[in-house]
């Protein structure tokens, strides 16, 4: 009698059979086969390698073997370009690529990394060779014999390696040899599948090869491991990826690796396996260069990716965000020329990485009337970042916690070296600015015992001040305490006399209550101010139940008015 739902069943063909391994194998990504690879009685197909010489350009060995990071760089990049230009004069002459669409692969650790993505790495199936085998090029493109492609016509085969493989295992890494081995070889005598590659790619190729029975790598240095790195991406081996990834982190970084892990093709750079490098190189170009100042010629010189992880950076050493701007304005006008270009790299790409909400306003006008930038980005920034500054100052720290994990922090404050400032300024009945300066708690603590910390210069009057917060003595050198200046910038002969007036808010009522009042006349380069603002011992101030801290800031305003 037959069983019900036994017509449900359908027989498995070779190829199903065969595939069935894949998810199994999927699942124990990390076992290890190394002791099955190239064994033919582990195998059930072979891969032919043929090896085609690499342009002129591209034979880099320095004679021992070694190749510099700067000549590896200059070589993959010579040959992304040249590969790109076969690629353009192909599809001039009428060569048309057919993709394999619609697979149905497995929903693996590999595969899931490249799904919804364009594959550079394609093969093609329909169209086999007399031999019963399937022909790629070094792009992954496939080449049945006879093809007249333009690099099958120049490229002379210098030799044939033979592997045996078993396509199960590199399935199950790889979605490309999925597709290559199930929609490929439909007919069990199709066992032999031929890649054409460059001399130079094959070292990297049979390191990959060899990673996807065995986990590992015998590559130590950095342009071994980028090689694979970079085969790894072309046949979509995503752990190989990760595995490359990670060791090159664990090597010693230099600018010069950081600058080639950040200029590494687009195809590589977006995949999220190589994240983690791109992280620590742009994290390691920030911590070198936080100082600029130091290594001004250096930071000039950098790539646009090496300028953008230094820009990006809140704990660049500056003295103010102007200071910023000043200085991407000379780095465009540096590393492009020509004004078009100038525009388009300021607009799309620095813009946001530079924080116009803690300029100057003095600066921001600069901005509007900067030829370098657009006209509607320039007035775009200046506006937003007007705004910003007249937001209350909870509502300033709420919008920058909004974009505490944005990749553009543009509204998130520096350790600048002179405090950011809020001005407003009045010119009738008589010229006047009241100046707001708020530091942190933090802050304070470092002044302790005798530090400084300086505001940002603003102007009244066609004049350069500034303000300068202390830990001193008090007038009997009794004890230390908080004492706050007030200093003109120019030097010379100069003078300029001043009613000026300290606040600062207090506990309870967070108003701003006057500490001080004086006037004095100024000259070049001199200061004045109250050495003990609020009349208490440096411990006084600091404590806990202090009313002068208010959510930890201190607040303090200073008016100025010309004297008449």
């Amino acid at each position: 009698m037959k069983q019900l739902g036994a017509d449900l069943v359908e027989p498995q063909t070779p190829m199903d059979s065969e595939f069935s391994t894949t998810k199994a194998l999927a699942s124990g990504t990390d076992s290890d086969f190394g002791f099955a690879f190239n064994d033919q009685n582990f195998s059930d197909r072979i891969l032919q390698l043929e090896i085609i010489p690499d342009l002129p350009e591209s034979e880099i060995d320095g004679g021992d073997g070694s190749v510099t990071l700067t000549e590896w760089a200059r070589d993959r990049k010579r040959r992304r370009e040249e590969i790109k230009k076969e690629n353009e004069a192909a599809e001039s002459e009428g060569i048309k690529l057919e993709l394999v669409e619609d697979l149905s692969i497995p929903q693996t650790e590999e595969t899931l990394a490249y799904d919804n993505q364009d594959e550079e790495a394609v093969a093609m199936m329909e169209d086999c060779g007399e031999d019963g085998g399937v022909h790629l090029n070094d792009q992954g493109e496939d080449s049945p014999r006879g093809s007249e492609s333009s690099w099958s016509r120049d490229s002379a085969v210098l030799r044939v390696s033979t592997i045996h493989i078993s396509s199960p295992i590199l399935a199950a890494k790889s979605p490309f040899f999925y597709k290559l081995f199930s929609n490929g070889m439909r007919e069990s005598d199709q066992r032999h599948v031929t890649l054409r590659i460059h001399e130079s790619e094959e070292a990297a190729l049979m390191e990959l090869l060899n990673f996807m029975y065995s986990n590992t790598l015998s590559s130590t240095t950095p342009t071994a491991l980028l090689d694979v790195l970079m085969a790894a991406d072309k046949f979509e081996v995503v752990s190989c990826m990760r595995y490359c990834s990670r060791l090159l982190r664990n090597l010693p970084m230099t600018s010069e690796s950081a600058l080639l892990y950040l200029d590494l093709p687009s195809t590589v750079l977006m995949a999220e396996a190589v994240q983690p490098l791109t992280d620590a190189a742009k994290q390691f170009l920030a911590g070198r260069y936080k100082d600029m100042s130091k290594f001004q010629d250096e930071v000039l010189n950098l790539p646009l990716a090496g300028i953008e992880a230094v820009l990006a950076s809140d704990d660049l050493q500056v003295a103010s965000e102007d200071a910023v701007y000043d200085f991407v304005l000379k780095w465009a006008r540096i590393q492009y020329p020509r004004l078009e270009e100038r525009r388009d790299v300021l607009g799309t790409r620095l813009v946001r990485l530079i924080r116009f909400a803690f300029m100057t306003c003095r600066k921001l006008r600069k901005v509007l009337t900067c030829n370098d930038f657009d006209h509607d980005v320039a007035s775009k920034v200046v506006l937003d970042a007007l705004f910003f500054k007249g937001e209350t100052p909870y509502r300033q720290r709420a919008l920058a916690l909004e974009e505490a994990n944005a990749p553009y922090r543009r509204l998130v404050e520096r350790s600048y070296k002179y405090r950011p400032v809020k001005v407003v300024e009045f010119d009738l009945p008589r010229q006047q600015c009241v100046v707001y300066l708020d530091l942190k708690r933090d802050e304070c603590t470092h002044l302790f015992p005798a530090g400084r910390v300086y505001s940002q210069a603003f102007h009244l009057g066609g004049q350069g001040f500034f303000l300068s917060a202390h830990c001193n003595m008090d007038q009997q050198s009794s004890f230390h305490c908080f004492g706050l200046f007030l200093g003109m910038q120019e030097k010379g002969s100069v003078s300029f006399a001043v009613d000026y007036e300290f606040a600062a808010r207090s506990k309870p009522t967070d108003e701003f209550v006057s500490k001080y009042k004086g006037n004095y006349t100024f000259t070049g380069g001199k200061a004045v101010g109250y050495r003990n603002l609020f009349g208490v011992p440096w411990e006084a101030f600091m404590a806990e139940d202090s009313p002068f801290f208010i959510n930890s800031i201190l607040h303090l305003r200073a008016e100025l008015t010309i004297r008449q």
